[in-house]
């Protein structure tokens, strides 16, 4: 996986929280209750969505209050937790929103992202299958899925689902990259390469991309090519050069880390 990036995924993903239960029982709430109930959710997202996040907690935990039926507040809560990695806290919201909601898609790729994060490999991936049961066409679920795969050193599988993930989804550079790199971690160096710039001509200021890139030329021996992508990784992105952060918060395939990393050592 790239654990810092499902967790990204996932915050895009909030759950759009209408006002059925308002609707059904108009007599359940006074005028000013109903107020309430409006001007939390405005907040709530608001806070979410500006990175607030223990504001953000605090608005979903209090229509909770009003709602605590509500599956997309659960998962919203719980995604907010997660991004504070609380994440046995943001489990058990998952949880709570999948019995009331369990034909609803998200929190289970909510979810899924959380066990991720805790390296819970299979249970991530029960979790992305069931999502994929619902929606076979889900994109960020084929790409966490192959994250989780990667995870469990299954790299066949991981290559299996960033293709289909990215073929699905033409924008959604990540699952090409992740294509690359588990490509190049499998030994397909001149498919992984040839992956990786087309993703930096399409999308030149990602920089994991041209961060891969660069690495990968470097073992190649392109010597003079891979200096001049990591010229402008530097201008776009400076934690490619702390190793840790690529190991274990992007969490590159080990080879390509290590090609990285012998790239550093030289350079530096």
């Amino acid at each position: 996986m790239k654990l810092f990036w499902s967790l990204c995924l996932c915050l895009c993903l909030l759950m759009t929280l209408g006002s059925p239960a308002i609707a059904a029982e108009p007599n359940s709430y006074t005028a000013e209750e109903i107020q309430a109930i409006a001007e939390l959710r405005q907040q709530a997202f608001m806070a979410s969505r500006t990175g607030q996040y223990e504001a953000a907690e605090d608005y979903w935990t209090q229509l909770l209050e009003f709602l605590p039926d509500e599956a997309a507040i659960w998962s919203n809560r719980g995604l907010i937790r997660a991004s504070q990695y609380h994440l046995d806290d943001a489990i058990a919201d998952y949880t709570r929103a999948i019995t009331l909601a369990p034909d609803a898609a998200d929190p289970y790729l909510n979810r899924g992202a959380a066990y991720e994060v805790k390296q819970e490999w299979d249970a991530a991936i029960a979790d992305y299958n069931h999502v994929l049961d619902l929606d076979p066409e889900e994109a960020g679920a084929l790409n966490n899925r192959g994250n989780a795969e990667a995870g469990l050193g299954d790299w066949a599988a991981a290559i299996a689902d960033y293709r289909k993930a990215a073929d699905l989804d033409s924008d959604f550079a990540l699952a090409r990259v992740n294509y690359g790199l588990a490509l190049y971690q499998a030994g397909d160096t001149q498919e992984s390469l040839r992956t990786l710039r087309s993703v930096v001509r399409r999308y030149p200021n990602f920089p994991d991309a041209r961060a891969a890139l660069t690495a990968g030329l470097w073992a190649a021996g392109q010597r003079g090519e891979a200096e001049s992508q990591w010229v402008a990784v530097s201008g776009l992105d400076q934690r490619y050069k702390d190793m840790e952060w690529v190991r274990t918060i992007r969490r590159w395939p080990p080879t390509m880390a290590d090609a990285l990393e012998q790239f550093l050592t030289l350079e530096g």
